[in-house]
């Protein structure tokens, strides 16, 4: 009786979570994966295909839409946990860690891969700054809506901040300058670059987003048909273990590559 009763809670609170999100996030992983794989056919193998990573539509229009998809519902989630000071600086040291593997195969195997600030560094700081202004909130006791309202001013001030951030490229070398989004003087060349500005204004707005809309922390699609939740569950998949997935796709898609380029004899 015990176990079919907690059976029936686990089945429960399965149905009740937010999936849409998880669909969501799914789609901007599964963008973000087309476009390692393309640039890595085309820049990294030479075969010229693949032309809309050479077009302003992408870049412009396209990219941003997988970036503000990842990061804003990022923030969305943030919203939903318990303790977001462990998840950030468990997030920031997977970070550094692809900072000193990147760093050991630049330097070791000669293969130019260096990431000192991506995604991975700036969620993690998003992750960290937004606890901290909880922490800070309810040391004050401030009410929730206003809790709300002040991370969506100060998202949306960091995103209007972008616009002026080049006034201050090259005014300095401090390297530390780095990951707000100013250029530095004399900066190494990096890949996978990601700034706090305007991306914390993303994932902050992202968090405004979630606590107003979610007060509940439970899906706003509760009736949503099983046959409909089966033919989304990839995504779904996919946006649950969007960290994993996100860690493993580009050796994954590299190693794949390089083993037919290899049997073409392209390689």
């Amino acid at each position: 009786m015990m176990l079919n009763r907690e059976n029936k809670d686990i089945k429960h609170k399965t149905f009740e979570r937010a999936f849409e999100l998880d669909i969501l996030r799914g789609v901007a992983i599964v963008m973000m994966m087309f476009m390692h794989f393309s640039w890595d056919i085309r820049y990294e193998f030479g075969i010229d295909t693949f032309n809309y990573l050479h077009s302003d539509w992408f870049w412009e229009f396209v990219h941003p839409i997988i970036i503000v998809l990842f990061v804003g519902i990022s923030g969305i989630c943030c919203s939903f946990s318990r303790n977001n000071l462990k998840r950030g600086l468990k997030l920031l040291c997977v970070a550094l860690t692809f900072t000193f593997g990147t760093l050991f195969v630049t330097k070791v195997m000669n293969i130019y891969c260096l990431i000192l600030f991506n995604v991975l560094h700036m969620l993690s700081i998003s992750t960290l700054i937004y606890a901290f202004i909880i922490f800070l909130a309810d040391k004050l006791k401030l009410n929730s809506r206003i809790v709300t309202l002040i991370l969506g001013m100060i998202g949306i001030y960091i995103m209007m901040l972008n616009n002026r951030l080049y006034l201050y490229d090259d005014t300095s070398s401090n390297l530390l300058l780095m990951p707000l989004g100013i250029t530095v003087i004399g900066e190494p060349s990096v890949v996978d670059y990601m700034p706090l500005i305007p991306w914390l204004g993303v994932f902050l707005t992202g968090s405004a987003i979630g606590r107003a809309v979610y007060p509940d922390k439970k899906t706003l699609f509760p009736d949503t048909g099983k046959e409909i939740r089966k033919v989304l569950a990839p995504l779904g998949f996919l946006g649950r273990h969007s960290l994993i997935v996100y860690i493993i796709h580009q050796p994954v898609i590299y190693a794949i590559l390089y083993f037919i380029f290899k049997l073409l004899g392209k390689v």
